[in-house]
């Protein structure tokens, strides 16, 4: 008798990873093919399902993080024009065990079950029982939470990066004056995330006088991923405004993720992870703007000095963690 299929997915407003395995009796999985393709391509996630499995072929599970709110057990996507239900995956899947968790859920998931050698330690802190942090910066913000029950870690999605931004400075009022110009509310989204960097660069230019090499601006402007742009420049240092852009970035990113980590109380550490903390990791090494700015918070930095921080370094952690989500289901739903 062959192995039961699961399928897995990784829904996020750039690309869209799935993977296909097997599940053994005792649970364990085996890779049969994985393949990434570009989200805003496709109408919808059937057309890539579709796309993805070979014809006729059927799963007898699936589960899928998507970048938006679940809500009875749906997702419209924040940054695509999906709609995402269980019912219209159902018949192209030939199974109705679908899960639909929200990306930062699944890649909570994911991250609990990744090896030391993919995770970058930010700040060692001190390791301790309790409720962990993930947040991640890509196309959008996310965040979620690993609730501590006293003996293992619950995943529980969050909409966390949509709260209103809160400035810290008079150098953030102007990034806030100037955002509220294109939205009367600007969240932590609006610029912690590949967009956001492109706002930043933009105020810094338009707002702060700041001068930008004319091949720069141009790539920036021709660019489909301005924030990637900057991102290669500012790092590298052979841009002083995307550097400057980069660095109040990172800075942002940590104080969003000290806040995160407050609401939480996450004394069992904070995970970073999302597309761009790989391509700054080294900016943020040099300057460590970012566990400054995590710990930052009067009366409680010492707490959040002691938690510890770590980047997320595997690009598929989401992907691992739908993965588990669908075997999971597989195995409930045969018992």
């Amino acid at each position: 008798m062959s192995a039961p299929l699961i399928l897995a997915g990784d829904v996020g407003g750039t690309k869209t990873l799935l993977s296909l395995h097997g599940v053994l009796p005792d649970g364990r999985k085996t890779l049969i093919r994985e393949a990434s393709f570009p989200s805003r391509d496709h109408p919808a996630l059937e057309a890539i399902v579709r796309t993805f499995l070979e014809p006729g072929q059927r799963v007898a599970a699936a589960a899928f993080g998507v970048a938006g709110p679940v809500v009875d057990g749906e997702v419209r996507t924040t940054n695509l024009p999906w709609h995402v239900t269980p019912r219209s995956l159902a018949a192209g899947l030939g199974t109705e065990r679908i899960r639909l968790l929200n990306d930062l859920e699944a890649l909570a998931l994911g991250a609990l079950a990744l090896p030391p050698q993919r995770l970058h330690v930010l700040q060692a802190g001190i390791a301790r029982p309790g409720h962990r942090a993930v947040i991640a910066a890509g196309t959008g913000l996310g965040q979620a939470l690993l609730f501590w029950d006293g003996q293992r870690h619950l995943p529980g999605a969050t909409e966390g990066g949509h709260v209103d931004f809160g400035p810290e400075s008079e150098l953030d009022m102007e990034l806030l004056r100037f955002a509220r110009k294109s939205w009367r509310h600007v969240s932590w989204e609006r610029l912690v995330s590949g967009p956001g960097l492109h706002v930043i660069h933009r105020c810094l230019i338009e707002a702060m006088g700041r001068k930008e090499d004319a091949t720069v601006r141009e790539q920036i402007q021709n660019s489909p991923d301005p924030g990637a742009i900057i991102g290669q420049y500012g790092v590298e240092g052979s841009s002083a405004t995307c550097r400057e852009a980069i660095d109040w970035f990172v800075r942002l990113y940590g104080a969003q993720a000290g806040n995160l980590a407050l609401s939480v109380l996450s004394l069992g550490g904070v995970y970073v992870g999302g597309g761009i903390i790989g391509r700054i990791l080294p900016r943020i090494e040099v300057n460590q703007a970012f566990v400054r700015a995590f710990a930052d918070k009067g009366r409680y930095a010492a707490i959040l000095g002691a938690m510890p921080i770590h980047a997320v370094l595997e690009p598929r952690a989401g992907l691992f963690g739908a993965a588990d989500a669908a075997v999971a289901l597989l195995q409930t739903q045969t018992m």
